[in-house]
This record gives C-alpha cells, structure tokens and sequence, in this order.
C-alpha cells in the first residue's frame, strides 16, 4: 500500500477498530505516544463525548440456532471530529468497547481517525494495529491451547446383550 492511500473498504477499518476495542488503555496510550513522537497532537473536537451505556448481548442456542437475550453489558463509545487544516476535509474517528473506561475510547477513536489519514496510516499500522493484532492473536491461541488441554472425551461402551 502505498503512503498516499488508505484502504477504502470497510474490512480494514473493522479489523483495526476491534484491534483498538481490545486493547489495554496503558498499551494504547503508550504506543500512541510513540507512533505520534516528533509529531503534533492533533486538535479534535466532540461529536459524541466519551460515554457509558449498556448494550444487550445475545447469543444463539448451540453457537448457530435461535437467538436469546443473554443480558447486558456496560460499553462506552465515543466520537471525535479531527479539525481540518487547510483545505483537508475533517476526518472522524469512532471507538466503542467493553467496559467504562473514557480516556481509553478517546484514545481509540483518535487512533481511529488517524488511521483514515494517508499521512499517519503506515506508522500507526505499524506501531499500534500490528503488534497488538500480535498479542491478541497469541493470547487467543494460548486460550485455546490451555482450553485443548482439559478437554475430556465421552465414548460410550456397549455391552453385550
């Protein structure tokens, strides 16, 4: 990809926002740190401050039958607006995640933004999105691991009759 472009398809924006959902306020705030180092804080403002609210989770019998109202959860979302210089159209970010955590959907949804700008998107990719795609994607796989190794299997003995 080159430094001029950012991806046009949603698939890549939905990748990097769930990255950004699962990520650790410290790890964010830090890492945005770096990946913005020699370079200003951009300014923003609001269009949806940082906000807790609860969201209906569902789930559906057996993983893909009917779907039931499991219960609630706590989220907070966020929207900011980057202000525009020059003659650049104002980029937005959105965040939302588990939990009630402001700062960390502020971060999220700022990270969010400059991801969509061509001037920012290569090093944050690199600095942010890849090594926390990295270490999610090896606490999943650990997950699995421990998880394979209780598993029990159940076989029935038939007896003669």
């Amino acid at each position: 990809m080159s430094p001029t472009s950012v991806p046009s398809s949603s698939a890549p924006r939905r990748a990097w926002m769930a990255v950004l959902a699962r990520t650790p306020r410290a790890d964010l705030e830090a890492a945005l740190q770096r990946a913005l180092q020699g370079h200003p804080a951009p300014a923003y403002d609001w269009l949806r401050p940082p906000e807790i609210g609860l969201a209906m989770v569902r789930g559906r019998i057996g993983g893909s039958g009917d779907p039931f109202n499991l219960g609630e959860a706590t989220v907070t979302r966020a929207t900011l607006r980057l202000r525009a210089s020059g003659n650049a159209e104002a980029t937005v970010g959105v965040a939302c995640h588990l939990g009630r955590d402001r700062r960390r959907a502020e971060l999220a949804a700022l990270a969010d933004a400059l991801l969509q700008m061509p001037e920012h998107h290569d090093r944050l990719q690199r600095h942010l999105i890849e090594p926390f795609t990295a270490q999610q994607q090896a606490r999943r796989a650990q997950r699995q691991q421990d998880t394979a190794a209780t598993r029990v299997e159940f076989f029935t003995m038939v007896r003669g009759d």
